[in-house]
């Protein structure tokens, strides 16, 4: 029977999908990928099925979204099973709202299937919880980048009474992630970690201040896909962190 599954894949570590999400990409006939996904899932695959790729890069799309939803729609409406697999959650900055959207408006049945979430996926793989009865008791998720064209209309304000913030998409902008944060109050020597690759093999994770953040990304060469997490959670690192990182020249709070 046609249906299209929109799934979260989890943020790398291919132990992190859901038996759901596995489960619809073993059923799939068509499976629609994006760039950040572990391609290591695709080895699930029925034998035969179609895999297409449509990853985007940053002003180099390999499929722009209008052209994605089309092919949700046309491949349903050939009588097939497609997977629509996204990296992390598809309900978290991943658009699987647009393309539910989209198979709505043409009667085409859906299921969502929830996944990790690299805002909480790759700090915990860092030693560091999002939440912590001593140094944290509210968590948010942010945006790093804004649509083109649009106007940063985050309410910065806000965001600086919130104990710990999880930033994707945001090293490009860091400094004036870093500028708005301070400007709006919160301490310089607030702590801050970057974490490269999170759950993959490949991890690295940077921790500095509101004050050096900047200085330290930069020495290190961290570059997207990077978590950017801002609080005093971050300093359990010290004590938690568990996974076997690929080794940084900075790894102390300075």
């Amino acid at each position: 029977m046609t249906k299209v599954y929109i799934v979260g894949a989890g943020p790398g570590d291919v132990e992190l999908i859901t038996l759901k999400g596995l489960r619809a990409i073993k059923e799939a006939d068509v499976i629609l990928y994006d760039r950040l996904l572990n391609e290591e899932l695709l080895t699930y695959a029925k034998p035969g099925a179609e895999l297409v790729f449509c990853g985007k890069l940053p002003n180099r799309h390999a499929m722009i979204q209008e052209h994605i939803n089309e092919s949700l729609v046309r491949y349903a409406k050939e009588g097939k099973v497609v997977t629509r697999l996204k990296g992390g959650d598809p309900f978290v900055f991943g658009r699987g709202a647009e393309e539910a959207a989209v198979l709505a408006d043409e009667n085409i049945p859906f299921e969502i299937v929830p996944g990790v979430t690299s805002g909480i996926a790759a700090p915990a793989y860092a030693g560091i919880p999002v939440t912590h009865r001593d140094l944290s008791g509210s968590f948010a998720i942010v945006t790093g980048h804004r649509q083109a064209g649009k106007d940063d209309d985050l309410k910065w304000e806000s965001l600086v009474n919130i104990e710990t913030l999880a930033v994707y998409m945001g090293v490009k902008n860091l400094p004036y992630i870093v500028s708005q944060l301070r400007r709006f109050g919160k301490s310089p020597q607030t702590p801050v970690a970057l974490i490269h690759w999170g759950t993959y093999d490949k991890q690295r994770t940077v921790t500095g201040t509101l004050e050096t953040i900047e200085r330290i990304v930069d020495e290190e060469g961290i570059e997207n896909p990077s978590m950017i997490i801002v609080g005093e959670v971050v300093r359990m690192r010290e004590k938690i962190a568990w996974f076997n990182e690929q080794p940084v020249l900075q790894t102390a709070l300075k």
